[in-house]
This record gives C-alpha cells, structure tokens and sequence, in this order.
C-alpha cells in the first residue's frame, strides 16, 4: 500500500485555545509572554495583533509601542504540548496513526484510510472543517511523505494536496525552511543566494554533504521520499485492531449491535488466519461531541469464536450511551494468545470436561455479568485436615497434583470455618438426635459414622474431629463434627463444616 501522510498546521494554536476560554479576547490584540534572557517576549500572538504587525519573538516592550491597547498575558509553560495531545487523541476518529510535530502541528499516517471519506479531498475537508468548527485555525496538506506534507501544510500556496510521486516538484519553488532545517543552516544558505529549494537540489549529493552537513541531507532525502521517516505515535497501535467509521452517527442498540458483529467479523478472521485468540478486547465508541466510550471484556481462554464474543459485548451495549450519535468504532485487543489446534476441534459436539470451549464461554459469559471474583475452581491438596484439602485453581487449565478421595462421603460445600451449633443425643459417643443451627431445630432421621480426622501434629497442634454425615426429616444432608472426646461440655464441642448436595 502506498503510504500518504497529512500535516495540521494550528496556526494560532495556544491562543486560539485562550479565545475559546475567553471569548472577549477574539476583537483584542493579545500575546502569551514568557521571560527570556532577561526580557519578556511573545510566544503567540493571536490573529487580530498579527495583523497590527506583531510577530513571535518580539519583546512586549516593542508589541505595546506599536500597539498600545495589546494585552499581555502570561504563556503557559508546555500548554502547547497539552493541546496538541489532546487534538491528537480525537483525531484518531480518523487514523490510529497519529504523531505530535512541536510545537504547534499533527502528523498523520493515513494510509488506507481516506477513501473511507470517499476521496482524499473529502477527507482532508472533514477533518479541516471539523477542527475550524471547534475554534481552531488550522492548515492542511496530503502528500506522500511527512516531510512533504509539512512543508506545503506552511508555505503551499497552490494545492493541498499532492499526488503520489509529486512531492519533489511540489517542493522546488518552496523556500529551504519548509525542510525543516536548523537556523545556522538556513542562514548559510541565505548568504548563499539560495532562497528556493529549486536553487540547490540539483547540485550534486556529496557537495550537498559537505557543506551543510548530513543533518540536512537527512532533512531533504525524508521529504523526498528517499529515507523514511519513524513517527513517534501518540498511542501505540495493537497487533490486532480494527476500524468502523460510520456515515451518519449511529445512536441506538441495534446499530451499535450491528458495529460490534462487523468488527469481530473482520478481527476474528485474521486471527483466526494467524493461530492466534483473544485475551482481552477494547471497544471504544467516538461520540460526535468528542467524547469517547470504552468498555471491554475478558475471557478465560484464548478465541476468535464470533458468537461466543458478541454475546461478553452484548453484556456491555446498555452501557454504552451513544448521546448525539457515535460516528467510529474501534475494536483493539492488547492481550492475546496462540489458540492450538486441539482447541479447534473442541467446538464439536464430542468436546467435553474442563477443557471444552464452551464451559469456558459459559464462564466468560458468567464472569462478565457477575464478575470472575464470584467463580471459582478448586483443585485436591495432599491433607487430610478438610480445610487444607483444596486449593483454588489458577485457571481452567491447570491440573492437579492428586486425584479427589472418593473413599469417604464429603460434602459438595464446606464452610469456610466451621460453625457451632447446639446438640442433643441420647448417648454421648453417638450421633445428635437433633441440632439447632441459625435458630432452626433440626431433628435428625438418618446418619453415618463417626470418622475420625487427626489433626497434622507437623503443622499444628490440637484435638481431632469426629464427623458424622446426618441428614434431617426434610431429606437435607449436613457434616457435623465433635471435638476431641466427650466432656460433658456438649455446648463447645459440636460443629457443622459442610452441606450435602
């Protein structure tokens, strides 16, 4: 794909913001001042003083002899930085690829993404149009070079936009500035007589070189298309991501629903191509007030199973308010893993246990609607001492070490600490004839045991339980325990540790 670059010149960018602030400053002369080598000189001027004569870089003592009404407010430091930053982030609406150029312009790799306007021209007027509606004054230009596209951005005058492979011609009648060079370098080249950039580009490389260094061949081969130029991207573009702009802005459900299921089309097709799952999914929604909506899901296993991810999002498009329309959609995945060929043949009806793919849909689903603190798996631990004979599971994938006992009753859910309760038996070393738990009497029908638990003397001292399964007249089944022998002190020494399914 060919690259083509766009360049945003905010011509005013700080004190358009200012304007914006305070708008009875747009009919007032004005500069941002700052001290400088004891003297306090213009850092912006706002459009109506740079039509009265005053440029960056003069002293405010000189702006007010010239003109006496100008205000001088107080520039803030890196103040430029912020805005650009922040009008870097909304433009992403339209390219992921996005640089700040300091100290008052965006550089933006577009390649690709124009003919979603419909041409380059619509594209550039959008994005122009849209800016100057928010109160900034702005300049554009599309070429296929950043460098090119910088440089007719502030000094073209014909067209802004370049055609692909026309950036040199473009560049002749410009002046050596619009290379972005050093000043002792254009200085050298004004005594030289060379005040167009058509006055040196035919002169040979090596004399080039020699006399003005390689910082300036740099400079030149970038906006010529001979060297490339690394952007340094305001947000750092996902492997995995894909793109929605929309026509009109989208403003209900079914539209959004219909956004989400194009993006996962697109996104799990590749890869699906590459072997690869999500982990981790980001959705964000670009409202047409600027405002930006993101929610995201998780799941336990990697996928690229369509269906299986548009039910987690489907969880989240209530919350997803879309005010006066959503005009992009971008569908990022930050995290994601190599998805086996075992898997894939998971998704037959054969597929089965822990690690068939559709339990852990199930869980994802689960775990996005309740949260995954609420869900839990639990693996068997070399103990005999029921609270020391499980673990949690890190994940599905994780296999224990031991197998279950199966030669003993335990319960489906035990207590995570045992809880007292009150007894009556008939003789001490049988089982209650009934209990009372949470105030409710149960009389017990059935019961089995006692099995008797020693504690393990290497890691704790104290008494052993002896457990009974019972099971009351409504058919409910409990594990209750005595501790230690029989004392006649039957209040302190009866427990129930778990319930029977």
């Amino acid at each position: 794909m060919k690259k083509r670059f766009l360049s945003l010149w905010f011509r005013h960018l700080t004190t358009d913001w200012l304007t914006l602030r305070r708008p009875e400053l747009r009919d007032t002369p004005f500069i941002l001042a700052a001290p400088e080598r004891n003297r306090i000189i213009a850092m912006a001027v706002n459009p109506v003083a740079e039509l009265q004569g005053i440029t960056v870089g003069m002293a405010s003592a000189d702006a007010k002899a010239m003109v006496p009404e100008i205000q001088v407010i107080d520039d803030i430091p890196g103040q430029n930085y912020k805005l650009l930053k922040a009008l870097g982030e909304w433009c992403i609406r339209y390219t992921p690829l996005i640089a700040i150029d300091m100290p008052n312009g965006l550089l933006m790799d577009i390649s690709g993404c124009a003919h979603l306007w419909g041409s380059e021209h619509d594209y550039l007027k959008e994005i122009v149009t849209r800016l100057r509606s928010k109160g900034y004054d702005v300049r554009g230009a599309i070429a296929d070079t950043a460098g090119a596209a910088w440089a007719i951005a502030r000094f073209g005058r014909v067209k802004p936009i370049i055609e692909p492979g026309a950036q040199a011609e473009a560049l002749l009648t410009l002046p050596p500035t619009a290379l972005r060079l050093e000043p002792v370098v254009l200085n050298r080249l004004q005594k030289l007589g060379f005040y167009a950039i058509k006055n040196f580009i035919t002169l040979g490389r090596s004399v080039l070189r020699r006399r003005f260094g390689s910082e300036f061949m740099l400079r030149l081969d970038q906006a010529l298309g001979i060297e490339d130029e690394p952007l340094q991207l305001l947000q750092p573009v996902e492997p995995y991501s894909e793109r929605l702009p929309c026509l009109e802005p989208v403003r209900t459900a079914e539209a959004i629903e219909i956004a989400i299921k194009t993006l996962l089309v697109n996104l799990c097709h590749r890869m699906a191509g590459e072997g690869k799952g999500v982990r981790t999914a980001i959705l964000k929604c670009y409202r047409v007030d600027g405002r930006i909506i993101q929610t995201g899901i998780g799941t336990n296993q990697p996928t690229h199973h369509v269906i299986h991810l548009f039910k987690l999002f489907e969880l989240k498009i209530s919350t997803i308010e879309p005010a006066l329309g959503i005009e992009l959609f971008t569908l990022d995945v930050p995290k994601y893993e190599d998805v086996s060929s075992d898997q894939e043949a998971l998704w037959s009806p054969e597929g089965c246990g822990l690690t068939d793919t559709s339990l852990a849909e199930l869980l994802d689903r689960l775990a996005n609607k309740i949260g995954a603190g609420n869900i839990h798996r639990y693996l068997p631990q070399e103990h005999y001492w029921p609270e020391r004979s499980f673990k949690p599971a890190i994940s599905l994938k994780e296999r224990p070490a031991t197998s279950w006992r199966t030669d003993r009753p335990r319960p489906s859910l035990l207590l995570n600490k045992p809880e007292r309760i009150e007894v009556m038996f008939r003789i001490p070393d049988y089982p209650p004839s009934l209990f009372i738990y949470k105030n409710k009497i149960h009389r017990i029908e059935k019961s089995d045991g006692p099995e008797r638990i020693e504690r393990e003397w290497w890691i704790e001292d104290g008494e052993h339980r002896d457990y009974y399964q019972v099971e009351d007249e409504e058919g409910q089944r409990y594990w209750l325990f005595r501790l230690g022998h029989y004392t006649g002190d039957q209040s302190k020494q009866w427990f129930i540790h778990g319930f029977f399914a």
